[in-house]
């Protein structure tokens, strides 16, 4: 058995090269019952291993050993977790996580998921130490079956508003994509029952509204057929998503719905694709035929529909928010995308829902409406599609449910 600290010769001749894994393996064998302090002696295998460029399967099996020992040892040991912290960060993380080897980045993924703590993951904020957080969601993006990587970023690099902006920063426009869909499905299957877990995503809600405020008219570059897949575009796009998904949960919703600008920029979003499908044929324009596969594809697919989801969200039970649709002349907008489009199969249902959350309990918002069907502004047929109809009582036009009003609900 060699001494605690010191290392199995790493010779050139084969026969030497195997004699050194199988002490290697003894070694980890025995540490298994034992503390060795082996930690250090591995971290140090590790990058000696990486850096005469392993070709032989032997000395890469070695340094996937090493990588799992690691792992293993740090399993439940915050003792071990420091030390091997101490150890390999951030050199060795970076080191293992750009290896050609798949096997070697998951490895080097489970030790880095194991070690990481909340403490640990705010190290990652120092400007030397980003490159590793950049490097898991590199690997995340390359080699999705990458459990690992996924488990990295949802449970602690999400819960790090501060880092999340710091990455998106550095981060191509295809990678804030990738981020950006790992929020939404973490948005998605996370309900906020800590003071804690609030906090997290009110920084996260206003970062991801600023971010859309700023790049919404990035989506127009998509009239062009040949910018159908433009990155910003494509940003844009996933923003707004993540912002309906958001606005579907009631806690998560009435802080939404305070933040300056995000109404806003969703009526003028709308008004200006709805505008550039109707100065020209391009994927905001109504169509009822598809003209090709490719149109199906399109990621502009119901980005109209998202908007007037959004739309509606904000104004679920909020007289403040109806008010300002009435007064930025939303509502006109909202019912001339009443129609069928099959670039936007779900328009038609969430005009309804948006209509009837402008028009609950709010007075002016139903008159106007009233006053638009009464002059041929807005179309009867739509309004009949969405159970409303238009009723005269004292000379004063009445808009109301032509049947049972089924109770309003935020999807």
């Amino acid at each position: 058995m060699a001494a605690v600290g010191s290392l199995p010769a790493v010779a050139a001749a084969p026969g030497a090269r195997l004699e050194s894994v199988r002490v290697l393996a003894g070694l980890f064998r025995e540490a298994q019952h034992r503390n060795l302090g082996l930690i250090s002696t591995s971290v140090h295998l590790i990058k000696l291993l990486h850096g005469i460029q392993i070709k032989e399967e032997l000395l890469l099996t070695a340094l996937r050993c090493s990588l799992q020992f690691l792992g293993n040892i740090a399993a439940g040991n915050g003792d071990s977790q420091n030390s091997i912290w101490k150890c390999a960060f951030p050199d060795l993380f970076l080191t293992c996580l750009t290896c050609s080897d798949k096997k070697v980045v998951s490895y080097c993924c489970m030790v880095l998921f194991t070690c990481l703590n909340s403490e640990k993951v705010r190290e990652l904020l120092d400007p030397g130490n980003l490159t590793v957080a950049l490097r898991v969601l590199k690997v995340y993006k390359e080699q999705l079956e990458s459990e690992w990587s996924l488990l990295i970023v949802t449970d602690y690099l999400l819960k790090c508003p501060e880092l999340v902006e710091a990455l998106y920063a550095k981060l191509s426009n295809q990678e804030r994509v990738t981020l950006l869909e790992l929020m939404m499905v973490n948005v998605c299957e996370k309900n906020l029952h800590t003071s804690e877990e609030m906090n997290v995503f009110m920084r996260h809600a206003d970062f991801l509204a600023g971010c859309f405020q700023e790049k919404y008219e990035a989506v127009l570059k998509l009239t062009s057929a040949e910018d159908a897949d433009d990155e910003e575009a494509l940003v844009a796009i996933r923003l707004l998503d993540v912002l309906c998904e958001m606005t579907s949960n009631n806690g998560q919703l009435e802080y939404l719905q305070t933040l300056p600008g995000l109404l806003e920029t969703a009526i003028d979003t709308l008004r200006l694709t709805h505008l550039a499908g109707k100065q020209a044929v391009n994927v905001f324009t109504a169509t009822h035929a598809m003209t090709g596969q490719e149109e199906v594809l399109h990621p502009a697919v119901d980005f109209k529909s998202h908007l007037i989801r959004l739309i509606g969200n904000l104004c679920y039970k909020n007289k403040e928010n109806q008010d300002k649709v009435y007064e930025l002349d939303g509502i006109p907008l909202i019912l001339d995308n009443c129609s069928i489009d099959d670039n936007n199969p779900f328009l038609n249902p969430w005009a309804v829902y948006a209509i009837r959350n402008l028009t609950e309990q709010n007075e002016r918002n139903q008159e106007l409406i009233a006053q638009m069907e009464e002059k041929g502004l807005a179309d009867n047929s739509a309004l009949e599609s969405m159970g409303l109809e238009i009723e005269k009582r004292d000379d004063k036009l009445i808009l109301r449910s032509a049947r049972k009003k089924p109770s309003i609900r935020k999807n």
